[in-house]
């Protein structure tokens, strides 16, 4: 067993006011409870969610103040004194998820729905988060890196890979059929794509802005692709995408605007399901009710993955199935890439690096 040295202070971003902005300081490095762990992360992925959290406009407490992020990819440095050694010995590479731990003794926990724990923790909402070099994290939900995985391209994987994937696995589309994705480009957008493919499904990407989104979920495997920006009739090039020009069997929508939530409906074929999984602040989901019913369209939201999705997410990237494209900069410029951010301007993910 490795002993490691852990310094009293660290560098963090830190939100001290609901609104912004992320402020990089130093700050102490907290001890694991008994149930806990400590990790020192090495790279940290940043989450649309992230910018939600500083700026404080869901409808969700946050803590104040706040070390954000929730993508946190790497070593566990020291333990409380029930984690069991075999399951997680120092040295271990881990991953600090968006549900940063849950009771595991309610309804929900135990039908492996511990996302939807009354007594949840979230990284970087109600509990700091992974925008720091040392992060507490509960033993039981951090993510069990396999080997061999470099941390800064599986840190994504954490939150937009887990998240695409389970939104997938609900949708209940089959292989063969087809998927489209809205707010392809983007982060999630960019894993959703391949997942999909691994998963055996064509994908119809929609996005727009850039020429660059384009190519790029192109390159990642989308069947076809629909600009939201171009497009005189969204709703027919979306159907005419399918062979059969029915529209896809299922609908992901990782949009952070509440437009695209009010179109789905009428694209998706009949029996399709739509699945929400993007927030846009203050949205709302509208759909005619006479359409729903007699074209028996199934709405529904899709939230974080369970452990076991987890594992299953993480197992598609081991094996080399899912690249993420991501780009790395430094902890300090974390703000820059909120700016980016709100201006629509981020391709793929955004991973820090926590030692600049």
């Amino acid at each position: 067993m490795t002993n490691y040295e852990i310094p009293t202070e660290q560098w963090a971003q830190v939100v001290e006011k609901s609104g912004g902005p992320a402020i990089y300081k130093k700050i102490p490095v907290q001890q694991p409870g008994p149930d806990e762990v400590l990790v020192n992360v090495k790279y940290s992925g940043v989450c649309h969610t992230d910018l939600h959290a500083m700026k404080g406009d869901w409808p969700l407490d946050t803590k104040l103040p706040l070390v954000g992020g929730h993508e946190g990819a790497g070593i566990v440095v020291a333990k409380g004194t029930l984690v069991d050694d075999s399951d997680l010995p120092l040295g271990s590479h881990v991953g600090i998820k968006w549900l940063n731990g849950s009771c595991l003794a309610c309804s929900f926990c135990q039908q492996a729905d511990e996302p939807l724990c009354q007594k949840a923790l979230l990284s970087g909402y109600t509990v700091d988060g992974t925008f720091q070099q040392y992060a507490i994290a509960k033993a039981a939900h951090v993510a069990r890196i396999p080997e061999g995985v470099d941390l800064d391209a599986v840190a994504p994987v954490l939150c937009a890979g887990i998240t695409v994937y389970k939104g997938l696995k609900e949708s209940g589309a089959r292989p063969g059929q087809w998927v489209a994705i809205v707010g392809a480009g983007g982060g999630l957008g960019s894993m959703a794509i391949q997942y999909a493919k691994a998963m055996g499904l064509h994908t119809i990407a929609i996005d727009g802005g850039s020429v660059e989104k384009e190519e790029s979920c192109k390159k990642l495997g989308a069947a076809a692709y629909v600009d939201f920006a171009k497009s005189k009739d969204l709703v027919a090039d979306v159907k005419k995408a399918t062979p059969d020009g029915l529209g896809p069997h299922a609908v992901l929508l990782l949009a952070v605007q509440e437009k695209p939530f009010q179109q789905a409906t009428e694209y998706v074929r009949s029996r399709g399901s739509v699945v929400c999984i993007g927030l846009p602040a203050k949205a709302y989901l509208k759909a005619p009710v006479f359409d729903t019913v007699v074209r028996m369209i199934t709405i529904k939201g899709s939230y974080v993955g369970n452990r076991q999705d987890t594992a299953e997410a993480l197992d598609f990237y081991a094996r080399g199935l899912i690249q993420v494209p991501y780009k790395t900069v430094g902890l300090s410029e974390l703000q820059n890439v909120y700016t980016m951010m709100e201006e629509g301007k981020i391709v793929g993910r955004y991973v820090v690096d926590t030692s600049k």
